[in-house]
């Protein structure tokens, strides 16, 4: 990493480890302290591939609501605002506000600013709180807030991949909306539990950049 400069860094709320954001001569990477790389600007198909593929199945893309979990560098939520209409709204939750923050600042221009469009709403917080709102409120949920069920980050994310976080999800899509989980490789139980509940699944690999790369895998959900 000799010809990386740290650029950030930023505490991971109940945990001891910390985000740490790296300039590298044309890129961005995102690192977690005692584990590696998180997330870069060149690898970002299944980012990309997580916002655009449940946003495109919608009847009402053009007026869609859609919920993004967790910010990373962007591009999921740059995916879901290419992916609808002009009278949509979409909502990226960042629990670690520095995140935000780079995303405001050099990083964004990776992505395309997104955060810059009137229809992006940014709620500062665990996007469990908005999961426990009145119910019927989103049309796509996006979430990617850890490395997928098997959580790297932080144990409380564990929540979003129990029965307890499917169920709350599910009570927080309008009818025909659609649940999508990133993941950064395959879990035999989540699956499972996701047609436990009542849904129809569908898992979808996808290179991390191109063809090229690790597979990742994006469950789709819907009832």
């Amino acid at each position: 990493m000799r010809h990386w400069d740290l650029v950030g860094e930023a505490p991971i709320p109940g945990s001891r480890r910390t985000l740490q954001l790296y300039r590298g001569k044309d890129d961005f990477h995102i690192i977690l302290s005692g584990a590696g790389e998180l997330m870069n600007t060149r690898k970002h198909a299944s980012e990309d591939a997580l916002g655009d593929l449940p946003c495109r199945r919608l009847a009402n893309s053009e007026s869609a609501r859609v919920l993004v979990g967790g910010m990373g560098m962007g591009f999921t939520l740059a995916a879901a605002l290419a992916a609808t209409g002009p009278g949509s709204e979409v909502t990226v939750a960042e629990l670690i506000p520095e995140v935000i923050e780079w995303n405001r600042g050099e990083l964004g221009d990776f992505s395309g600013r997104p955060l810059d469009d009137p229809r992006t709403r940014v709620h500062e917080g665990d996007v469990k709180k908005l999961l426990r709102r009145p119910p019927h409120q989103w049309d796509v949920i996006a979430l990617d807030v850890d490395n997928g069920p098997e959580g790297l980050t932080q144990d409380a994310n564990d929540w979003l991949y129990a029965d307890a976080g499917i169920q709350a999800a599910l009570s927080a899509l309008s009818p025909g909306g659609i649940l999508a989980y990133w993941s950064a490789g395959p879990d035999r139980g989540f699956p499972d539990r996701l047609r436990r509940a009542g849904l129809r699944v569908e898992e979808v690999g996808v290179r991390a950049h191109g063809g090229k790369g690790a597979r990742h895998l994006i469950w789709l959900a819907q009832a």
